[in-house]
């Protein structure tokens, strides 16, 4: 998948010199409001993205005065049976949607669900601010061996204790504190399988409602490390460089996540029930016109997150056989 994205980026890259911050690719289209809209939207899924879909709510709202928008983030896993059901009308996920997940729908529509790469997040790891290992870095394999009992990723011992990482003086002892997402979160299931090698948690992770909580309980806590969303970074909290070797650590910055060096950087998905070959209804059109507008892109960077290029952007719009825009040169 992140091969994929430093492919399409690449491109973006040679042709708007390059993303030195998370800017919106100004060959984006305007969203301009249109007449016949109204009805009613039901957001079930991911917790991660619970601030970008209120966001892109409020804004479609400003646009569309005669509809209404419910937004309900328990978690990645809760949006594909809402979409099931027909009890919601799009399903945003932090990870992709498993291959069970995608056969139950398959088995009651006929055909698979669509996934929308709304944008890019960094899955970061955090720390309090005070904590000097925000400084140097830790490996995956160090960071496996923090969060999981099974420590597949091979590190040799167990890590309990800051002093186990390297950290001297008053940290040499630090007993470490750990939190976490519940497993209904995609965020868990994705770090899951890319931090801890598809290993398991251990016992003593604490497991949090949502993002936020997360990074809340590592900023009142000095011994305390937890993973969340980018987009939930506040100056309580600092986040550790990571590598997969020793020495090689790379920031939870923008560049590393459009160049693919940061080893968790991830798209944000929004599943779709679309039909191949039919025409979308206005409503959920227009909201997933207004996503991939320039609009919908800058609530993406001032949430956090960092905005996805033009290219991307117009592939994910024919997925739902919306017309692509022609690219333009504005501001």
């Amino acid at each position: 998948m992140m091969k994929k994205l430093v492919a399409m980026v690449a491109i973006v890259l040679l042709l708007t010199g390059g993303f030195a911050t998370a800017d919106v690719d100004k060959s984006l289209p305007d969203y301009k409001t249109v007449s016949g809209v109204s009805g009613n939207i039901k957001s079930v899924g991911s917790d991660t993205m619970n601030n970008l879909m209120t966001f892109w709510a409020e804004l479609f709202k400003k646009n569309y005065r005669r509809v209404g928008i419910e937004i309900e983030g328990k978690g990645s896993s809760t949006a594909p049976p809402a979409l099931i059901a027909g009890s919601s009308t799009f399903g945003p996920m932090s990870r992709s949607m498993k291959s069970k997940e995608m056969d139950k729908f398959v088995e009651k529509f006929g055909y698979k669900c669509v996934q929308l790469r709304t944008s890019i997040d960094m899955l970061a790891v955090y720390v309090h601010k005070d904590n000097p290992i925000a400084k140097t870095g830790l490996t995956l394999q160090q960071i496996d061996a923090i969060f999981s009992k099974t420590r597949k990723g091979g590190y040799a011992k167990d890590i309990k204790t800051w002093g186990d990482v390297g950290l001297t003086g008053a940290w040499a002892s630090r007993p470490i504190a750990i939190y976490g997402r519940n497993s209904a979160s995609g965020t868990y299931g994705y770090f899951k399988k890319h931090a801890l090698f598809k290993g398991d948690y251990k016992d003593t992770v604490k497991e949090q409602p949502g993002s936020s909580a997360v990074v809340t309980s590592v900023a009142n806590d000095v011994g305390g490390i937890g993973y969340s969303g980018i987009g939930y970074k506040t100056a309580d909290v600092a986040t550790i460089p990571l590598g997969v070797r020793p020495g090689q650590f790379v920031g939870a910055v923008p560049a590393n996540a459009y160049s693919g060096r940061y080893p968790l950087a991830r798209f944000l998905w929004l599943s779709v029930n679309y039909k191949p070959g039919s025409s979308l209804e206005p409503l959920r059109r227009e909201f997933i016109k207004l996503i991939f507008s320039k609009q919908g892109q800058k609530i993406v960077a001032k949430d956090g997150y960092f905005p996805v290029p033009s290219s991307i952007a117009r592939a994910e719009l024919q997925k739902v056989g919306i017309a692509v825009p022609a690219v333009t040169s504005g501001p």
